[in-house]
């Protein structure tokens, strides 16, 4: 075990997860000029999921920050202040949610059309 829990693989992958990848999907998202439905539906719930390896790597790092020598671990990791790293995946699952609530309120709007014009049409 380290010294400390910054130099842990989670602590790496947790930036990873928190920053890189949903900003690497924002810019995706942001630098197509057309893009499918299933795309912006796996893209929402990709965040959510990241949400939720976010929030895992959170807790083994409060588990590891308790058992290092370091008070900048324990105060980061395992004190009221942790509560607010809890927010940016919050954030992002909020975003997710979203955009997978988009995708399916934008298809029932369509299916709802066809299903009002196969009705006219059958009249």
């Amino acid at each position: 075990m380290q010294e400390s829990a910054f130099f842990e693989i989670e602590f790496y992958v947790l930036i990873l997860l928190t920053f890189l990848l949903p900003i690497g999907i924002y810019w995706m998202m942001l630098k197509k000029r057309s893009i499918s439905k299933i795309h912006v539906l796996a893209y929402g719930i990709v965040l959510v999921l990241l949400s939720a390896l976010n929030v895992v790597l959170l807790r083994l790092l409060h588990d590891i920050a308790m058992k290092t020598p370091s008070l900048a671990d324990e105060k980061l990791f395992a004190s009221e202040i942790s509560i607010a790293l809890y927010v940016v995946p919050a954030i992002f699952a909020g975003i997710g949610i979203n955009i997978i609530s988009h995708v399916l309120i934008e298809h029932l709007k369509e299916a709802e059309r066809n299903f009002s014009q196969d009705e006219s049409t059958h009249r």
